[in-house]
């Protein structure tokens, strides 16, 4: 995830509203994963079961968005200065291969700490290192904006196609979930040892639209470039609007990422990175997310060895059940207590954080 702290650095150009929004979806992340009771989470903090698009359903693909926007913004300057393609994509390919060993070891780290805990192969972290690869050779290789539409258009076409050839997009019947079934097996997220059936919310099909999500951050991040920001609420008011249209026919739908949520989730990152931008580097406002933003490899990585120790020795529910439960149960719902445990632990990490950054600290790979 901390490639894309480093844009700003090799770009002569510094959007603090982007490490800002980096360390908000962050934050969002540990909020979201983190809450003190799995049964009571408030349902703007859940996934959508299958179709739809809960706000929670928004924190990845907003940082895949952002991502495209720190690529675009580290690697154009490089390109300009004429640097080998060659080059550059040795350091793309070694970046991506870095980020999904992290997700793995973070996998290892669980299965050997978690008691129960399955083996899993793709993540979050090898999301983001395959389309970072994905997306990274696509903008060396084909530097034309307008050719990267291209892209964009057919790959979310052919994707589409795909998917409707199998004629469903219930689960297991869709053919992400073929795919997944055939190639990961027991290494999915879930995997049914009756029937056989495997799902992955990260899996391998559906990488092909997240990597549209990273293009259309990389199409971002050239109107911020350029100084067309103008172009950025324009754009998202469209996409959206696409997205909304797409979605009567092909729904919003997380799991298969669907084109219709690749441009519903995009269209938003869009107006959100336009109000940033406008706020943070315009207006001088505070930058929000700051600390989280400059060491979200840090914060991420962190989080998860914290949550795989609190589980492995039951502190977790030890905090949760023997002080939060009885103190504000009694006085207000348990999905506040849920949802207050979580905010304690994000909080916590934000406290690190800024400590990080004020110290200087900055953690990549």
């Amino acid at each position: 995830m901390q490639e894309n702290t480093k844009l700003n650095q090799s770009s002569g150009q510094r959007f603090s509203s982007i490490d800002a929004l980096r360390g908000l979806t962050v934050a969002a992340m540990l909020l979201v994963n983190n809450a003190g009771d799995w049964n009571h989470v408030y349902p703007w903090l859940s996934h959508a079961s299958w179709h739809g698009a809960n706000p929670a359903d928004f924190i990845f693909p907003f940082f895949l968005v952002i991502v495209g926007v720190s690529l675009y913004l580290a690697m154009t300057p490089k390109l300009e200065q004429g640097i080998q393609a060659s080059q550059l994509a040795q350091t793309v390919i070694w970046r991506a291969c870095k980020i999904f060993a992290l997700g793995v070891i973070l996998h290892m780290l669980a299965l050997a700490l978690i008691p129960g805990r399955e083996f899993r192969l793709m993540g979050v972290l090898q999301r983001i290192g395959l389309c970072f690869l994905l997306a990274g050779l696509v903008l060396i290789y084909l530097r034309s904006l307008r050719y990267q539409c291209f892209v964009i258009v057919g790959t979310l076409l052919c994707y589409w196609y795909l998917l409707a050839q199998t004629g469903s997009y219930e689960p297991n019947l869709n053919l992400v979930d073929q795919i997944d079934t055939r190639l990961l097996g027991n290494l999915a997220y879930s995997y049914d040892a009756k029937t056989g059936f495997a799902q992955e919310p990260e899996g391998l099909l559906s990488s092909l639209p997240a990597m549209v999500s990273v293009l259309l951050g990389i199409q971002a991040g050239a109107m911020l470039r350029r100084g067309q920001t103008h172009k950025l609420w324009q754009f998202g008011l469209l996409l959206g609007l696409l997205g909304a249209i797409w979605a009567l026919v092909l729904p919003l739908n997380k799991h298969l990422w669907t084109p219709s949520f690749v441009c519903w989730t995009t269209g938003f990152a869009y107006l959100l990175i336009w109000l940033m931008h406008r706020l943070v580097d315009e207006r001088k406002a505070p930058a929000i997310g700051l600390s989280f933003g400059v060491n979200a490899i840090a914060a991420y990585a962190g989080s998860w060895f914290a949550t795989c120790i609190l589980a492995a020795t039951s502190w977790g529910d030890t905090i949760y059940n023997a002080y939060l439960v009885p103190t504000f149960t009694s006085w207000t719902s348990p999905y506040f207590t849920s949802f207050l445990f979580a905010a304690v632990f994000t909080g916590l990490f934000a406290m690190i954080m800024w400590i990080l950054r004020r110290v200087g600290w900055r953690f990549s790979i």
